[in-house]
């Protein structure tokens, strides 16, 4: 089983950044691909950010490029997402997710792991 376990989630104001981490344990674990979800008080969970193991490159959605950074640290089996420049809107429960699998990674349900999520609230 693997587990994924997320942190750095907060109260912030408008303009200002967050980043948020997520851990990997558990037995060895090699995600083809790893990624941020979130999902906002009534509304349905949406991608975020992805990046992809072999050969690597990462993925965005449209609101987020220019402001989020996706990365992972290989070693530490750490994904973090550094998020600048937030806005009233980037307020959710942002979820790390984990795919061992070739799959699309805007597609929550392509993912196989998933953590319980951090609150990031971003007041205007």
């Amino acid at each position: 089983q693997v587990q994924l376990v997320e942190s750095g989630g907060g109260l912030v104001q408008a303009g200002g950044s967050l980043k948020l981490s997520c851990a990997a344990s558990g037995r060895t674990f090699s995600a083809y691909i790893m990624g941020w979800f979130r999902q906002a008080p009534g509304k349905e969970r949406e991608f975020v950010a992805a990046i992809r193991r072999i050969p690597i490159n990462t993925y965005y959605a449209d609101f987020v490029k220019g402001r989020f950074t996706i990365s992972k640290d290989n070693a530490k089996n750490t994904l973090s997402l550094q998020m600048n420049s937030l806005k009233s809107e980037d307020t959710a429960v942002y979820y790390c997710a984990a795919a061992s699998g070739i799959v699309a990674p805007a597609f929550g349900n392509n993912y196989d792991y998933w953590g319980q999520g951090t609150q990031v609230t971003v007041s205007s």
